[in-house]
């Protein structure tokens, strides 16, 4: 009985190893290029604003069976970010991911929540690639706000601290403005009780 219980403990665990990269896997983007398939999202899903979470890649060769990882990428491949309808994107290179053959990643930090688009350009092997994978339903995840997570107080982040930031601004240069109003007051009110005392006298 003991032996069939750790059998059966260890098929569940099997089963929800594999339900939980089922998941990790649906929250990417998979397409075949020519005779590759790029699967491409955020490294880590959920993506939240604020927080560091590379542009993730992956090639495989499909004429292989089963499909071969293709390594070497970081030197022929670039990831261009886009957020929403910015038209400017942020250009980077991928390194590979250690102990994942055939997968990559593109640093940096989403700041604002929303939509996402990567391209990725370059070459994988002879074959050249530009690819537009853009975040949604079905696709991999757009950037989702922190705050929620935030336990026991919130904090502002991302944009979000832009803004409070740029309110401070705001407020220090209304003050500021105050304070330098009151100071000539000060300083013109005394001058000019004086000059009128001298030009009585």
């Amino acid at each position: 009985m003991p032996r069939l219980t750790a059998h059966l403990a260890m098929a569940a665990v099997a089963a929800l190893s594999v339900i939980a990269l089922s998941a990790t896997a649906a929250a990417h983007e998979r397409r075949a290029v020519g005779p590759y398939q790029l699967v491409v999202g955020w490294l880590s899903e959920p993506a939240f604003a604020g927080t560091m979470n590379p542009a993730f890649l992956r090639v495989t060769d499909t004429r292989a069976t089963p499909p071969k990882p293709v390594e070497g990428l970081e030197d022929t491949l670039r990831a261009e970010i886009f957020h929403a309808g910015l038209g400017t994107p942020l250009k980077l290179a991928f390194r590979d991911i250690h102990g994942q053959p055939g997968s990559y990643a593109a640093d940096f930090v989403p700041t604002k929540e929303g939509s996402y688009t990567f391209r990725i350009v370059g070459k994988i092997e002879t074959l050249d690639i530009d690819e537009r994978f853009e975040s949604g339903p079905g696709r991999f995840d757009e950037v989702g706000s922190l705050a929620a997570l935030q336990y026991p107080e919130r904090v502002p982040v991302g944009a979000d601290l832009t803004r409070r930031l740029e309110d401070l601004e705001r407020e220090l240069g209304s003050t500021r403005a105050v304070a330098l109003v009151a100071l000539a007051l000060a300083i013109a009110l005394p001058l000019g009780a004086l000059a009128r005392k001298r030009r009585r006298s």
